[in-house]
């Protein structure tokens, strides 16, 4: 398989989450050599905790495939999934995930918890990790570099909001 040519899909994804403000993880899955789904995170756009990259493609290609048994299929994902995530590949028994940069707070695969290959289950996901690893951190850097630079903003402008107020309080005091 050429993992390169599918991360580069999900990076794509990825990016349609960047632009909705969403934290920009993006995930394909693919099915004897084809992408059969696509998911970018929605969680807040849909008000849902439970919309990661990952689900969503996890779900429909499920429905496309008319079992939710993907025995078959390759999750790849910008970012190493988090413990939901993990568990639902065990729960979709996915052959073969394929991710792209390791989640060092919230990585469930590899970084913190080792999930998808715990002996106690009764399926164990194969894992190829590092595929295009630089672009997929990269973007997921720059959301948040963006988001805490907009906070800092956010907050300075408030400070200096505040400052208006107060000394728009001591004139009509004076």
């Amino acid at each position: 398989m050429d993992h390169a040519r599918f991360m580069q899909e999900a990076l794509i994804e990825a990016k349609k989450a960047y632009t909705k403000g969403e934290v920009p993880i993006g995930a394909v899955s693919v099915y004897q050599d084809q992408i059969i789904s696509r998911g970018h995170n929605l969680r807040e756009t849909l008000c849902d905790s439970t919309a990661h990259a990952e689900i969503i493609a996890l779900k429909k290609a499920a429905r496309y495939l008319g079992d939710w048994r993907l025995n078959e299929v390759t999750l790849y994902s910008t970012i190493e999934p988090c413990v939901m995530c993990a568990g639902a590949l065990i729960q979709f028994r996915v052959k073969l995930l394929v991710y792209g940069a390791p989640d060092i707070k919230f990585g469930a695969v590899d970084s913190g918890l080792n999930v998808v290959r715990q002996a106690r289950f009764n399926h164990r996901v194969e894992v190829i990790s590092g595929i295009m690893e630089d672009e997929c951190k990269e973007i997921i850097q720059r959301f948040f570099r963006e988001l805490r630079k907009s906070k800092k903003l956010k907050k300075s402008k408030l400070k200096g909001e505040m400052a208006e107020l107060v000394e728009g309080a001591r004139l009509e005091i004076e």
